[in-house]
């Protein structure tokens, strides 16, 4: 029996979101440390197992409101089941003939779910790499991530960007530039310029994530989508200055400018603050991460941090203030890049 395990790991935003979506420029690494695994084998029906993550019995009514109050409603057997339908989509307008073999997929994860480490998409990607294997099907590496986020804009109607696909498809550390000019269509999929980036020229990192303060993102990015469309000048400014600042950071990246790239990262995420309602919880997050001598901005929607370690003894400090905030902070693993 074909067995197909495939993974894709959890992104962080290091500089520069939330501008992916609205033709600004980002940096992203994945993080080796937290991941979706995907498992396909040949099976009599195509069937698509619940994880443990899709929870449907609960201890009391009071347990069930505080799950969807930390997780949503939705886990991720619809990620699946919506990625398998535009995987056969795609295969028909590209005139890919498909084998009559079925088979059986689940998937597991320990990405923590809606704190903006890309959880849902590293499902999606994980499920795509499984299809692929499976029907022998080889689809452009740049075209995969648009695929990835037709699925969760187009079907599941979840507002997202190109930066947490780019990262995960790509994996290592890659700079993204998704400017009206840089954009180019290929299989009549939107793509961006990806460049991946050598991850020995980065400063020391952390990242903190807290499952208490999450925050599912279509809620994060509907509301500033709207502002956007509408013209907000204060929105679509502030896009223009993430997209600067991501090149700049480019530069003190390739510079060992160490305390340049630092204040990049605390100047994004006050910059987001100027143009987003910030949670309370998650405002702390990043004040107690500086106040410990670390640099911090989001690494996504919220419910988790990203920054530089100054010096060795930051990451004991980080861990001593945030641990209590229910937090956890990590070092990140670099994941090889693909490109």
């Amino acid at each position: 029996m074909e067995l197909i395990r495939k993974k894709a790991f959890a992104r962080a935003g290091l500089i520069g979101n939330p501008s992916d979506g609205y033709h600004g420029k980002t940096i992203s690494i994945g993080l080796g440390n937290l991941w979706a695994q995907v498992s396909l084998y040949e099976w009599e029906q195509v069937e698509i197992i619940w994880s443990q993550e899709d929870r449907s019995r609960f201890d009391s009514i009071e347990q069930l409101a505080d799950d969807v109050v930390l997780h949503g409603y939705y886990g991720g057997v619809r990620l699946v089941k919506a990625t398998i339908k535009l995987f056969v989509d795609y295969c028909r307008r590209e005139k890919i003939k498909l084998h009559d073999r079925n088979f059986s997929v689940r998937y597991e994860s320990n990405i923590p779910r809606q704190v903006g480490l890309a959880g849902s998409s590293a499902i999606i990607i994980a499920t795509f790499r499984c299809l692929m294997e499976f029907y022998d099907i080889q689809i452009p590496l740049e075209v995969q991530p648009s695929l990835a986020l037709a699925v969760e804009r187009e079907e599941l109607g979840i507002g997202a960007g190109l930066q947490d696909r780019v990262s995960q498809v790509y994996q290592g550390a890659v700079f993204m530039d998704f400017g009206e000019e840089k954009m180019r269509e290929k299989q009549g999929f939107a793509c961006g310029h990806y460049e991946p980036l050598d991850v020995e020229q980065f400063p020391p990192l952390y990242v903190a994530y807290s499952t208490n303060e999450s925050e599912p993102t279509e809620v994060v990015h509907n509301d500033l989508r709207t502002r956007y469309e509408q013209g907000d000048a204060d929105v679509i400014a502030a896009m223009q200055q993430f997209a600067q600042i991501t090149v700049a950071a480019r530069a003190a990246i390739a510079e060992g400018d160490v305390m340049g790239f630092g204040k990049l990262v605390d100047d994004n995420f006050n910059l987001r603050r100027s143009i987003c309602n910030v949670a309370s919880g998650q405002e702390n997050m990043v004040r107690m991460a500086r106040e410990a001598g670390a640099t911090a901005k989001f690494a996504g929607s919220g419910g988790a941090i990203i920054g530089t370690l100054p010096e060795e003894a930051t990451f004991a400090r980080l861990e001593e203030t945030l641990t209590p905030l229910g937090c956890k902070v990590i070092r990140p693993v670099f994941v090889p890049s693909l490109a």
